[in-house]
């Protein structure tokens, strides 16, 4: 089970009235409890199979608990923060292997193309909302975004 889908079951978990979820897989079992204490999940790999000869299969077994990170104190760098207008994929340029749309340093224009973000297979270019220098990237290229995620940071006193 890759790691995207864990995360969603573990947002799912906590965001709900549900306290605990069991699901089994091929690859092995994932058991999600909520309770007074940080969320912890188990994760179970299955039996290996049984060899000619062997009265018992040796049990495999690794667990792993993911306690949720201390919320530390959030800083926003100063400037003005664009923000993700939709759920999607963040990408910096129009194709892979094609330069950036913007880098730390640049000098936008309001309306300008600054990345794109893909939903339901719709490419949508996200424009800025002011003028100025890029001071901050706050998105990672390929990596999926909430709504309202803060993208990048733009200094407007630096617009020209």
């Amino acid at each position: 089970m890759d790691l995207r889908k864990l995360k969603t079951l573990i947002d799912l978990v906590s965001d709900s009235n549900v306290s605990e979820l069991e699901i089994t897989e091929a690859e092995g079992k994932v058991r999600i409890v909520k309770g007074g204490q940080p969320m912890a999940m188990m994760v179970q790999q299955g039996q290996p199979m049984m060899m000619a000869g062997q009265t018992q299969a040796p049990q495999v077994q690794t667990a792993q608990a993911v306690a949720a990170p201390a919320l530390a104190p959030v800083v926003e760098p100063a400037g003005h923060v664009v923000k993700s207008p939709m759920v999607g994929t963040f990408y910096r340029s129009s194709s892979p292997g094609a330069a950036p749309f913007v880098e730390i340093g640049s000098q936008i224009k309001q309306g300008e193309t600054i990345c794109i973000v893909e939903a339901m297979k719709i490419l949508n270019e996200i424009e800025a909302d002011k003028s100025g220098v890029v001071t901050h990237i706050l998105g990672e290229n390929g990596q999926a975004v909430e709504y309202g995620q803060p993208l990048f940071v733009i200094d407007e006193r630096a617009a020209s």
